[in-house]
């Protein structure tokens, strides 16, 4: 079978908890648009359960958090808890933010399919999505 097109990639981003600093995860969204993905962005302040709810609802590929608090740790854990309780599993759970290299690795490890830094290439995002999420059926 023929290789799915950007165009079939839906991705839900969002900002969990407090953080009401938005301006990456715009930049994020707009990249991830021109490349062609069908991107649904819920806004800021959102909860663990409404991205997972939303999530569900829309069908996504995949699920982007931006996170710039210092809660990574617990508010990651709670998405990877609700993930698997939705049975959402299939959906990548993907991130950003100010999250230190350990962290990163231990949120990983959890489970979470990828995590940048904020000097991160918007290509290396689209990359990573094309290679995860295009592959022939």
């Amino acid at each position: 079978m023929a290789q799915k097109g950007l165009s079939s990639i839906k991705i839900l981003l969002a900002k969990v908890g407090l953080d009401g600093h938005d301006r990456g995860i715009k930049v994020i969204a707009r990249a991830l648009r021109d490349a062609g993905m069908d991107v649904i962005y819920s806004g800021i302040k959102q909860t663990p359960e409404a991205i997972m709810d939303a999530a569900l609802q829309e069908g996504v590929d995949a699920i982007g958090i931006s996170i710039l608090s210092g809660a990574h740790m617990t508010l990651f854990s709670e998405l990877l808890k609700l993930r698997k309780r939705k049975k959402l599993t299939d959906m990548l759970l993907i991130g950003g933010g100010i999250i230190p290299p350990e962290d990163i690795e231990k949120l990983e490890k959890k489970g979470v399919n990828k995590l940048w830094g904020p000097d991160t290439s918007t290509e290396d995002i689209i990359h990573f999505l094309k290679e995860k999420l295009l592959q022939s059926e």
